[in-house]
């Protein structure tokens, strides 16, 4: 098959055999020119012309305004053909003299010529548009590495994971093939403008499938999850039957890991602890609380001042049948704001129904303002939060009000969340049934 190339360098070798074509091409590479123009400096026939025109293919281009010009191969030829007129004629060896086959030798040198000619032209062309593209390339590639360094700047390195994994859970990673299923980078502006990183990974082997997903903030883990997919997981040790005894040494495992200091006293609590049914213990400023319902078990340490629970500001292990499901750390991240507190419980819920009043939602465009609360199933909770864009937790009274049926937008409970130091409402919020 001819390709597009081989197809041009023929109608090239073709229009110059021609010397109304060549005269055609010479008048154009002075500037464009009009059909009319080219039919009276030629003095030929208008369907001679056409014709000419037509069998100089892609070596001529019509342009909006009428005129005929040369085309970047049309170009070529005229060079082509400079070059090759500029040779020095000798007369007493001249072609016309020579014998037949020394003249079609000669016609072959000539087209051999005017093809490298060509070949050469186009070659540059295409070496210089290499070159451009080959300096966007890099400036493209500098621009991609400047926002790979920002990435790992602020991003946790796989061996951080899979150290994590290896050494805290001791899973036995020489079982698992692992794919790093997606990793996002975020801001946080509702926690100050902190980063927080997400990695999701796929741990597979003959036996077993499961995922495991982290939180990093701030570079620090915050939270690991696992899902048994399929099978048990591969562990390099057994673990042990007890549930405060595989707690205890997580724990231990987790501060080599992390190197913070705030484990050492969770652990001196934990030891202190025989069953692991429904604890509570106080030391110092930390609570320990075991809770256990079924096959599920739940260890959490976390921070009390002023008698104000500051759970947020703790570190909890999930258990699900004796497996580790979740750790959270948050211990590391937030700080006590303050613990003021001048609103207690029952003045939080006479300040919840009075303004609940005034409440109202959406649901399916329809707004629902007339409900009834069950005044005597209304609970309070204390559970500090966030106020502006900081780290620093603040009293919150969570107080729930059951209403007495299911609302527009599968609505039975209305929480309403108020400030314990002033008293006013930090957030309304309809929770649906089920």
């Amino acid at each position: 098959m001819v390709g597009p190339e081989e197809e041009t360098y023929s109608i090239m070798f073709t229009s110059l055999k021609h010397p109304a074509r060549r005269k055609i091409l010479r008048l154009l590479s002075v500037k464009p020119k009009t059909f009319s123009k080219i039919l009276e400096e030629l003095a030929i026939s208008s369907s001679h012309l056409t014709y000419h025109l037509e069998n100089l293919g892609e070596l001529v281009i019509k342009t909006e305004d009428g005129n005929y010009k040369l085309s970047t191969f049309g170009e070529a030829a005229v060079t082509a053909m400079r070059e090759v007129e500029e040779v020095p004629i000798i007369k007493s060896k001249s072609p016309l003299s020579l014998p037949l086959a020394w003249k079609a030798l000669f016609a072959v040198f000539m087209i051999s010529l005017i093809i490298l000619s060509v070949f050469l032209y186009t070659q540059n062309m295409a070496l210089n548009q290499i070159s451009s593209d080959y300096d966007q390339l890099i400036t493209d590639f500098d621009q991609v590495s400047d926002e790979h360094k920002k990435l790992l700047a602020w991003g946790v390195s796989t061996d951080k994971t899979f150290t994590f994994l290896r050494d805290v859970i001791q899973l036995d990673m020489t079982k698992y093939y692992t794919r790093l299923v997606s990793n996002t980078l975020e801001y946080s502006s509702d926690l100050g403008g902190i980063t927080e990183e997400f990695l999701k990974y796929t741990l597979i082997s003959d036996e077993s499938e499961l995922d495991v997903d982290f939180r990093f903030r701030n570079q620090t883990l915050s939270r690991f999850r696992l899902n048994m997919i399929e099978g048990t997981p591969f562990f390099a040790q057994k673990k042990p039957d007890n549930i405060i005894d595989q707690a205890d040494q997580l724990l231990q495992r987790y501060q080599n890991y992390s190197g913070v200091s705030y484990l050492e006293p969770m652990r001196n609590m934990l030891k202190s602890v025989n069953g692991a049914e429904n604890v509570k213990i106080i030391s110092g400023d930390i609570k320990l609380v075991i809770s256990t319902e079924g096959k599920d078990t739940e260890i959490q340490w976390w921070l009390v001042a002023n008698g104000i629970d500051f759970q947020v500001k703790g570190v909890a292990f999930n258990f699900d049948n004796g497996l580790l499901e979740m750790v959270t750390d948050g211990w590391f991240l937030f700080n006590v704001g303050s613990t003021e507190l001048n609103i207690f419980q029952e003045e939080a819920i006479n300040i919840a129904l009075n303004r609940v009043k005034d409440y109202s939602w959406t649901a399916n465009g329809v707004v629902v303002s007339d409900f009834n609360i069950l005044e005597e199933q209304v609970t309070a909770i204390m559970y500090p939060h966030l106020r502006g864009n900081n780290l620093e937790l603040i009293p919150v009274w969570v107080v729930n009000l059951p209403l007495d049926k299911i609302y527009p937008g599968n609505v039975d409970v209305i929480v309403v969340g108020i400030w314990g130091d002033t008293g006013e409402i930090t957030e309304y919020r309809t929770i649906s049934a089920g």
